[in-house]
């Protein structure tokens, strides 16, 4: 597969994770990169009225994991360990989260991620490990086209 192709069947696999039809995100993948987006509401919210910090998680984790997967083409990979640093919250409005390869060996990957506010000011950061696992993306059913959580 391609690297285009690759980074297209990983956008469609994210799209229809039965997890993400709560958070309803878009991501976009490209070499070693991955980026995600998802509008906070008040549905994301714990009871002091913020942002839940598993969102934080969830975006920061699925950023760094996605831009390591863009780089293996044949295995599902596996979050061996992540870190998240909550350093600002928010009420509403769009969250970015932008993962980055920033290490590579035989046997695994490491990638970071920042997520913004809306107006691009950082609000949490992360890192994590990744390595390589046993299922064959071939083996995953994705359909060919993008969910839209209707």
């Amino acid at each position: 597969m391609d690297g285009e192709s690759h980074f297209r069947f990983l956008e469609r696999m994210y799209s229809v994770a039965p997890v993400n039809a709560f958070y309803k995100p878009t991501m976009t993948i490209s070499e070693g990169r991955a980026e995600i987006e998802i509008m906070a509401s008040q549905q994301h919210h714990h009871s002091a009225g913020a942002v839940h910090g598993s969102v934080y998680f969830k975006m920061l984790d699925d950023a760094a994991y996605f831009a390591a997967s863009s780089l293996e083409d044949e295995y599902f990979i596996l979050t061996t360990s992540f870190t998240t640093y909550l350093t600002r919250p928010i009420v509403s409005g769009n969250m970015r989260a932008v993962g980055k390869v920033v290490n590579r060996s035989k046997s695994q990957i490491i990638a970071e991620s920042v997520v913004y506010d809306s107006d691009d000011k950082e609000i949490g950061r992360g890192n994590g490990l990744f390595v390589r696992g046993r299922q064959r993306l071939a083996e995953i059913d994705v359909p060919d086209e993008l969910n839209t959580y209707d």
